[in-house]
């Protein structure tokens, strides 16, 4: 059984078959040091990712908040927590 190159003379990667298919193995199993140096690398999840809105504010609070320079999303998600928890 020969197997055909992926690749013609122009470098265009042909449309890959069943067969090239199933000699295909995970990347891990293939270069697992490079795969352990890239999971060591890798930032967990975390365990409460937030939601994705959007959300009208009046000018004065963006502008406040963006003046303290990055992370202005995150601080604001941080007042809106402490609201919540002096409310309570």
């Amino acid at each position: 059984m020969s197997r055909k190159p992926l690749t013609d003379a122009d470098g265009e990667v042909r449309e890959l078959t069943r067969e090239d298919m199933g000699r295909m193995r995970p990347f891990a199993e293939m270069h697992p040091e490079l795969a352990a140096a890239i999971d060591a690398r890798r930032v967990p999840a975390d365990p409460s990712p937030a939601d994705s809105v959007s959300v009208r504010l009046d000018r004065v609070i963006v502008e406040h908040f963006k003046a303290g320079g990055a992370g202005w999303q995150a601080r604001i998600n941080e007042a809106l927590k402490n609201a919540i928890r002096d409310q309570g």
